[in-house]
Order: structure tokens, then sequence, then C-alpha cells
């Protein structure tokens, strides 16, 4: 049997599991540690608005239950509608994030969205935010709709990686932008991590064969009637996909362009 040594980097951390895990929408703090348990994930993201809640008296908060020796926290600025209210969010996470002892932990999910409707990152508002807190040090994951051309902006910004959305926040759709997700992982030159939209197992497979270097993974699990089995699942699905992408790494390509209109020259002169 083949044994996979298959680490992947950000910055200067490096990584065994392909798979991070959101925390919100579960049943009880129980089920969430179970299903993290099980689940084996290198990053675990919190809304640091939770985190804050919890570490101000709740002997029951998701900090408490965790074993932060074993897995990173992922700080999120999830409800932040403008670039201010991500960048405040971001400092108490730095705060909260030492005091649980990850005083090398610079990582920050970024969430800017002002679409209260389809939820839908705000690209403007996550630019001005990401160029602020790159300049303080903090080690960026913004969330971002799966178009290249921002990605590639962001990644010239100094973003420590990509997080393109595969549908729209915990709507289960799947990979709705599968061409625009392939062109952001061939071009990228810093991790893309698939985040939102993840449904089954055989979504998140199908993001890790197209050469995805991870996903992130909250409502399918968290819905679930058995979190704690769909974790592992996950799990298993994003090591299966892997193996298929190192397998046949150009199995899938992305389709390229084809110009409507001249490089050169002035049409109808």
């Amino acid at each position: 049997m083949l044994t996979l040594t298959d680490e992947w980097k950000v910055k200067d951390f490096s990584f065994n599991s392909r798979l991070l895990m959101g925390t919100g929408r579960f049943e009880s703090l129980d089920k969430a540690k179970q299903s993290i348990d099980l689940g084996q994930p290198s990053l675990v993201t919190v809304a640091i608005r939770r985190i804050e809640t919890g570490l101000t008296g709740s002997s029951q908060d998701l900090i408490s239950l965790l074993d932060w020796q074993k897995t990173w926290i992922l700080p999120n600025t999830a409800g932040s509608k403008t670039p201010d209210e991500a960048i405040r969010l971001a400092f108490l996470g730095r705060a909260i994030v030492e005091r649980i002892g990850q005083e090398k932990n610079k990582f920050l999910k970024l969430e800017v969205i002002a679409d209260e409707k389809y939820l839908m990152p705000d690209p403007f508002g996550t630019i001005k935010a990401a160029d602020y807190l790159i300049k303080k040090g903090f080690y960026v994951f913004p969330y971002i709709n799966s178009d290249p051309s921002l990605a590639s902006h962001l990644e010239e910004l100094g973003c420590a990686t990509i997080m393109p959305l595969g549908s729209a926040i915990g709507s289960n759709q799947g990979l709705k932008s599968l061409e625009n997700l392939k062109i952001i992982i061939q071009e990228s030159r810093i991790p893309v991590i698939i985040d939102a939209g993840i449904g089954r197992p055989s979504d998140a497979s199908k993001a890790m064969e197209i050469g995805a270097d991870a996903v992130l993974i909250n409502t399918a699990i968290a819905a679930s009637q058995r979190p704690e089995l769909m974790a592992q699942a996950m799990q298993y699905s994003v090591i299966a996909g892997r193996l298929a992408y190192l397998a046949n790494p150009f199995m899938i390509e992305a389709k390229k362009g084809g110009r409507s209109s001249p490089k050169e020259g002035i049409p109808f002169k």
C-alpha cells in the first residue's frame, strides 16, 4: 500500500491535511468538536465575533473545547460589511489567537460581504482591507468570487492564499464556476483553497481533482444528520481527489478563450 506524503504550505507553515473546516451551524459544540476531531483538518476557521464572545466568560465555548496544539485556528472576519469592520475584527482576532497560545499564527480569513441577499463577497472592499492588513503583517486568506483577474490582483498585492467560492456560501450547490476555478488554479503561484458551496464529498473530490491545494467545508458537514460521519467522508474525498490529480495533473485543463476582435489595427476604418 502506498503511503502518501503530500504536504502543502502557506508562507513558512506546512500542513498535512488539505481539508479545512468551519465551525458555524453545528447543532451543538460537542458535535462540532467530534466532527473536527474525526475530520482532522489542518486549519479550523472560527468567526472572530464568536471567539470574542467565548473568551469573555463561557466555559463551554468552542475555544475551550478544541486542542489548539494539534490544529491551527484561522480567524475569520465573517459579518463584516465594510473594510473598516474587517480590519477592526482582524486585530481582535490577532489578540485572541495570541491568548490561546498560537503566537506565531498570522493567518486571517478575510470576508467583506455587504450583499445580504446573495452573500457575495465585495471585491473592492476585500482589496482595500487586504492591502492594509498585509502591510500590518497578516497572512491574508481572501474569500472572493471566482474571478481570475481579482485573484491575480490579490496575489500581486501579497495575499497568502486565494479562496474563491465554488457557489454561494451555505448553498451546497457544488462547483458552479468550474472553468473560472480551473483558470485561477492554473495561473496562481500561491495556494488556492476552494471555499463555499461544497455540498457533497464528490464536490470536494472534484475540487481536488482540478488541482486545488485545499478545500474549506462547513455547512455540508454541520447540517448533516451525522456530521461526524460527513467530516470523515469529506476527509477521504479530499485525499481521493488529490491522488487523482497527482496521478494525472493535466487531466483537466481550463478552456482558453478566442478573440472576436483583432488585436491590432483600427477596425471599420
